[in-house]
């Protein structure tokens, strides 16, 4: 790329968004962030993996009372964890950001360098009987339970997102490109955002 360009990527679950955004970074020879960040940021405060991949799905009580008495080095006044933990996401993801061009899937990205020159927010959806096919498939999802889980997890990113954004997850305004990973397979996404990405 001729240019500084961070493309970010939110998805519904099993739409293929990590796939996608793997295969566009390869592609275009950037850096990939997805698991990535919360590694970043586990270091960065001491905190385990799990702290950072849990803090979606716990309530805000729940887990400032396991992490405060795991982990004394936490401060228990003041903010609550799972802010303080999005808070210390969001230094990380502008971290990268400003380090060079890379692809950054999920973790609220897009609102987070909603303020960074060329930035491109890219949604992936799909129909959901495909995404529980690949739930299944690629993520070893149990059949019996797949649709439930797929439904579940779009909920928990869904309130993630509006609660500490202020925004609607998936909702147009908030992308530059939506792309219905139904209608064709990954490698012609990826096709359709590269062209999109050397045009801005």
């Amino acid at each position: 790329m001729d240019k500084h360009k961070i493309i970010t990527i939110s998805r519904q679950y099993g739409s293929g968004g990590r796939i996608v955004g793997k295969l566009l970074a390869e592609r275009l020879g950037i850096p990939f962030y997805d698991n990535e960040i919360i590694s970043l940021a586990a270091e960065k405060t001491g905190l385990s993996k799990e702290c950072f991949v849990n803090a979606e799905e716990t309530s805000t009580g729940n887990l400032l009372l396991s992490l405060t008495t795991l982990t004394p080095s936490v401060e228990s006044f003041g903010l609550p964890l799972n802010e303080k933990i999005f808070l210390v996401q969001s230094q990380v993801i502008k971290e990268v950001a400003e380090k060079g061009s890379c692809v950054i899937v999920g973790r609220s990205a897009d609102y987070i360098l909603s303020e960074t020159e060329n930035c491109i927010n890219v949604f992936l959806q799909a129909d959901l009987k495909d995404r529980i096919n690949r739930a299944v498939a690629r993520y070893d999802l149990p059949e019996k339970n797949a649709e439930a889980s797929v439904i579940k997890t779009d909920k928990r990113r869904a309130n993630y997102y509006n609660y500490f954004t202020g925004l609607k997850w998936g909702a147009a305004e908030n992308y530059d490109l939506i792309l219905n990973t139904s209608r064709m397979d990954l490698e012609k996404i990826v096709d359709v955002i590269e062209k999109y990405v050397s045009l801005i």
